[in-house]
């Protein structure tokens, strides 16, 4: 018998970690592929994961409420076959972008800059503006003493 070891896919881009909220399945549980394995809250949404091999789950990350890292095992599951199986495409950590340089961006047409005036005016209905953010965003903000 080999082992599958399941990770944490990146299921959302810039998302580091994630809670497990619920468990479908226990150590000893037989599977089929596509079985419900657990569910998992990001500050973005809620997904359900799915097994993609069938077989007998022998390990899980941890109890609900727990929050693990992308990457990180989230079952481990006996299967047929010998050696250690890993998924074709393991999920990578997201790739910083680099920042784009002024010589990267396209030049702005002089037409569509406002005026001063103009410009001066935009800026100040947007400091009254209300941000649109997340909650977790909103939190971090607060917690750093941020508008």
């Amino acid at each position: 018998m080999g082992r599958y070891t399941f990770r944490l896919p990146d299921i959302g881009e810039g998302i580091a970690e994630a809670e497990i909220v619920a468990w479908h399945v226990k150590v000893g549980d037989l599977i089929d592929e596509d079985s419900r394995l657990a569910d998992v809250m990001t500050d973005k949404a809620t997904v359900e994961m799915e097994s993609p091999v069938a077989g007998r789950i022998l390990e899980v990350a941890g109890e609900a409420g727990a929050v693990i890292a992308i990457g990180s095992p989230l079952v481990v599951i006996e299967i047929e076959g010998e050696g250690e199986a890993e998924p074709a495409a393991q999920p990578s950590q997201p790739q910083a972008r680099p920042e784009p340089t002024a010589s990267d961006r396209p030049a702005r047409p002089a037409e569509h800059s406002p005026p001063a005036q103009e410009r001066t005016r935009l800026t100040g209905s947007a400091a009254t503006a209300k941000v649109l953010a997340s909650p977790a965003v909103r939190a971090r903000a607060r917690a750093l003493g941020l508008d």
